[in-house]
């Protein structure tokens, strides 16, 4: 489905969109669970629970209990652990995917004003961007602890189009799973998905959007098409 001309602005997720985070997520787990005396899960394991923040991740990684307040101890001690582990490991593996720097140069040759939206706190998203050199493209980032609630609610990307004085229809996400469709939809806002993100384990091709990119590069490619 083409996008409608007058796209103002672009919102962009994080983790399986920007950046492939999974080897530092995955790492931190195994620390994490090797300190409580837990067996370990695969990279694969740990690639499908992302997509709903860390604290999800955690609960996803333990073994399932019986429930009550044993369990919601070790639920607490776990992402304590991880938070820890996760802020010493991020960034040591993760990696830019291809076409990200091009697309954001593109964005900004076509005046388009930039956003950074994850599910990830705070702590981790902003020190991360410096990191990998991608903060100063963004005017907003706006993470899974910035407001009370995320993805895929609608909330983050509401925030976004107030913040930009733009109406919802003017700001495109570009996200890799259905939080981000989800919350696009809710939100009244177009949206890309990339080929290559996580989606926890689910397939793009199912997911409610209105096309799906290979890179940031084809998905500039289109909104520099409904300028011409």
């Amino acid at each position: 489905m083409p996008l409608a001309r007058g796209i103002a602005a672009v919102m962009i997720d994080l983790d399986g969109t920007l950046l492939d985070t999974v080897p530092d997520l995955a790492a931190a787990a195994q620390r994490m669970l090797a300190a409580l005396g837990l067996p370990a899960r695969s990279e694969e394991e740990i690639r499908s629970f992302i997509g709903k923040g860390i604290p999800n991740l955690v609960e996803r990684c333990l073994p399932k209990g019986a429930g009550g307040a044993r369990t919601a101890a070790l639920q607490a001690e776990a992402l304590a652990l991880y938070q820890d582990f996760y802020f010493e490991e991020s960034g040591r593996r993760t990696t830019i995917y291809p076409g990200v720097l091009e697309g954001l140069a593109q964005f900004r040759a076509l005046r388009l004003r930039l956003a950074c939206v994850t599910n990830k706190a705070a702590r981790f998203t902003v020190p991360l961007l410096e990191q990998m050199g991608l903060a100063p493209w963004f005017e907003l980032v706006v993470s899974g602890d910035t407001l009370a609630r995320k993805k895929p609610d609608p909330m983050q990307l509401a925030h976004i189009c107030a913040k930009f004085a733009l109406a919802t229809d003017k700001v495109l996400l570009i996200g890799d799973s259905a939080n981000d469709a989800l919350a696009a939809r809710a939100a009244g806002c177009p949206v890309l998905c990339v080929s290559y993100g996580y989606n926890e384990d689910g397939d793009v091709h199912d997911l409610d959007c209105d096309a799906i990119v290979e890179s940031l590069s084809e998905a500039a490619n289109i909104l520099q098409s409904t300028r011409s």
